[in-house]
């Protein structure tokens, strides 16, 4: 690239970055770094999990979404509110098929493939570091809430999630050499477009009726 120009592709990157700091800055102090997966998934001793950014970025995400898709899980037998169970479900679809992506990346590179599910993905103080991710015990709090409780606190506790989320785009963006690959810059910028606006739904569902009621 000559100097001086600048390619719309990484234009992209930038704004994208900007509006992921502003929209996670009420969060307070930034968490840990993301972790490295576990020595099942992705052995310490694996240089490149360590070293190239986009493959931290996509094994530590495929770990973030597993998560989540443990907090939907816990919905159609506890929520009360329709467009609680909604959002639940578009949640989980675009985060599945997310981890399906990143996972194919990681293993057509060579590269460790993490588990996507509850028994594996994201256990262990490596994962509890990454930025949003829920505790055992907060996860445990949640699976033991029902009705209107459970939607306020999967509502908060999913907010933040998603905000760990974008952290964890910021610093791939933020990274020199991050975010370089197609298909990395693809998925980070889904992952930032989506959970940025799911993360303003769910503020305005906290906001209304506990359940989930139209006001007069």
């Amino acid at each position: 690239m000559k100097q001086g120009t600048r390619s719309p592709r990484w234009v992209k990157a930038a704004a994208l970055v900007a509006s992921v700091l502003s929209a996670s800055c009420g969060t307070g102090a930034v968490q840990a770094q993301a972790g490295q997966p576990e020595p099942h998934s992705a052995p310490p001793s694996h240089p490149a999990a360590h070293a190239d950014p986009d493959v931290r970025f996509m094994t530590g995400m495929i770990a973030h979404h597993a998560q989540a898709l443990d907090m939907v899980a816990l919905v159609p037998e506890r929520a009360t509110r329709a467009d609680v169970r909604r959002m639940a479900e578009r949640i989980e679809v675009s985060q599945r098929d997310e981890i399906a992506m990143m996972q194919r990346w990681l293993q057509a590179r060579g590269h460790p493939v993490p588990a996507a599910d509850a028994a594996h993905a994201h256990h262990g103080p490596a994962h509890a570091r990454m930025p949003g991710m829920l505790s055992e015990e907060e996860m445990q709090r949640l699976a033991a809430a029902r009705g209107p409780e459970f939607d306020r606190l999967f509502l908060e506790l999913m907010i933040r999630h998603h905000e760990g989320a974008l952290e964890m785009v910021a610093e791939l963006f933020g990274t020199p050499g991050g975010g370089q690959a197609s298909e990395v810059f693809h998925v980070a910028s889904e992952v930032g477009a989506d959970q940025r606006m799911e993360i303003e739904r769910m503020r305005t569902m906290l906001a209304g009726p506990l359940d989930g009621s139209r006001p007069r």
